[in-house]
């Protein structure tokens, strides 16, 4: 059954670069850039699911974490 969209969240590597994780899914990508991790994902998508299982929308959250001095 083909899903309307899937949602991955991303962030920042600690070591450079970037990661993304699929919710409700096991899927886990990197990319040195964020066209590279937008590409990554998408292949991901594409190796994860049969072909007439494919979600028409992938959703990307860029998640952003910064540390504030009081």
């Amino acid at each position: 059954m083909r899903s309307s969209e899937i949602v991955f969240m991303a962030e920042e590597a600690h070591e450079g670069g970037y990661e993304a994780w699929a919710l409700g899914h096991s899927i886990y990508t990197q990319g040195e850039t964020m066209e590279d991790l937008k590409e990554a994902v998408r292949d991901a998508v594409r190796c994860h699911f049969a072909e007439v299982d494919l979600p028409r929308v992938i959703r990307l959250h860029l998640v952003k974490e910064e540390v504030l001095a009081p």
